[in-house]
């Protein structure tokens, strides 16, 4: 075998080995995740004769950067609103407070009035809720959580 032919084996070797290295660092910068939204629950208790009543939505929320926001939207079934991620960017936020370095537990607070509760629509609501992670990653669950409104 020539040296010309030796040299440009291990020069194609080379590159080819920098290639496979190179995409293998970009598969590994590549695999943040993005947040996650687990253990939502929500509850819904009416206003009594003493006091306003309370919409509660609380959720696990993690990601490998920290939770910088979750915003949440509760909304009645009937009405076949089918909110996204876009409508979620203008509504209320949940007071999160962080567990770990990467996890924090959000909690939503809503108070009803009797004035406000006499107008809801009886039935299920759905609560959507969307995660922002401090490194600007974001996750929209359209049904992160549900509850029923009754007399």
């Amino acid at each position: 075998m020539s040296k010309r032919i030796l040299v440009s084996s291990l020069i194609g070797v080379f590159v080819v080995g920098g290639i496979t290295a190179g995409g293998f660092a970009v598969a590994s910068a590549s695999a943040a995740t993005e947040p996650t939204v687990e253990n939502g629950s929500a509850r819904y208790v009416a206003p009594t004769a003493s006091g306003a009543g309370e919409l509660t939505f609380t959720a696990d929320v993690s990601d490998d950067s920290g939770i910088s926001s979750l915003k949440v939207l509760a909304w009645p079934a009937s009405s076949k609103l089918d909110p996204t991620e876009a409508d979620l960017r203008s509504v209320d936020s949940a007071t999160c407070t962080s567990t770990t370095d990467e996890s924090s537990r959000c909690t939503y607070t809503l108070r009803v009035t009797k004035e406000e509760a006499a107008e809801l629509d009886r039935g299920t609501w759905y609560v959507s809720a969307l995660a922002a992670a401090k490194d600007g990653d974001t996750t929209f669950v359209s049904h992160a959580a549900s509850f029923d409104v009754t007399r």
